[in-house]
């Protein structure tokens, strides 16, 4: 298979070999053995300085907020990040200073808010953050690729887009037909951070609604970690094996978190809170105000679930679950 004409820019997490990747997987073990834990205690054996960081979910749904609030309040550095939808789940590290590098298909924003957040803007204008770009479907598809075990994927997406060039996919010709193909690498984070409805003590996870790519993401993922709304017994997951979405052998750890996603969407349980999504974005206008809204909501907070106190507690949750439809939201607090 010829290599033709490529991106401008160099992976930061070039993909493992077929067999490299055979080598680290094998190394999981199969057992079942119980994964539940903290998200402080998952966050300090698992991320690390420098770490490549997938994130489950997409845009404001279903994301992994409290265990991104446990990375901010752990300061971790240097990290480089899959920015499938760069929205509140990214932004939000970025806030907390954890991020130097992201591969990006989504410019920095909130979906449907009218508000934009500034806080990549000026990490990159400081020089502080570089970015490359892919599209959303090419996460999907590199995250695909990694699962199946390949280093790479052939698809028609990217081609003669400027995506294409500022990324770091080449162009291959098909030994077959001779067709030209973009070849995308296998993406494998150094680890995943995810948020499902339903899991077991072991990781055998259940999500409600539309997937995304995150059974492709558990499984890409060298290190897995889990925060779930509810944990079930095993006996629930073996009545009901076809729910399984991710099985327990990609997962290395399970932190129990409700409103894990806050201020987030989660499917089936709870809408947005734009009370604080607003006031979030309205922060996010200049450096001391975000770094004031970091101290208030991770700093100054013991955990989590003391973060969920702070901004209405059982009260305010109870309300967001209420919401069933988007026309019975609340006004939008701008």
């Amino acid at each position: 298979m010829s290599e033709l004409p490529q991106g401008d820019m160099k992976l930061v997490s070039p993909p493992l070999t077929a067999s490299e990747a055979r080598a680290w997987f094998s190394q999981k073990s199969r057992k079942q053995v119980d994964k539940l834990t903290t998200a402080r205690e998952a966050v300090e054996k698992f991320v690390r300085d420098g770490d490549y960081v997938g994130i489950g979910g997409f845009g404001h749904v279903r994301v992994p907020m409290s265990l991104i609030f446990e990375v901010v309040r752990q300061k971790r550095r240097n990290l480089k990040v899959a920015g499938h939808t760069a929205c509140h789940d990214l932004d939000f590290m970025l806030a907390g200073g954890c991020v130097a590098h992201v591969d990006v298909a989504y410019s920095f924003g909130h979906e449907l808010r009218p508000i934009r957040t500034k806080v990549g803007d000026r990490l990159i204008k400081d020089g502080k953050l570089s970015t490359q770009e892919w599209s959303n479907a090419s996460f999907s598809w590199r995250y695909k690729a990694a699962a199946m075990g390949v280093s790479f994927i052939p698809v028609k997406v990217m081609l003669g887009t400027d995506t294409f060039k500022y990324s770091g996919a080449k162009t291959v010709r098909c030994p077959f037909t001779g067709d030209l193909y973009c070849a995308l690498p296998a993406l494998y984070p150094d680890v995943v951070l995810m948020h499902v409805n339903r899991a077991d003590k072991y990781g055998n996870c259940q999500i409600e609604g539309i997937s995304i790519a995150d059974k492709d993401i558990a499984r890409a993922g060298r290190r897995v970690i889990v925060s779930a709304e509810e944990i079930i017994d095993n006996s629930e997951i073996r009545a009901n094996p076809d729910r399984t979405m991710i099985p327990y052998f990609c997962v290395d750890a399970v932190v129990h978190q409700p409103y894990g996603s806050h201020p987030c969407e989660m499917p089936g349980s709870y809408w947005f809170d734009e009370e604080i999504i607003a006031e979030y974005l309205k922060a996010t206008q200049t450096a001391e105000a975000t770094a004031a809204y970091i101290k208030k909501y991770v700093y100054d907070v013991k955990d989590f679930n003391h973060y969920l106190e702070l901004v209405g507690g059982k009260e305010k949750m109870k309300r967001l679950e209420k919401i069933e439809r988007f026309e019975e939201m609340p006004p939008y607090p701008w």
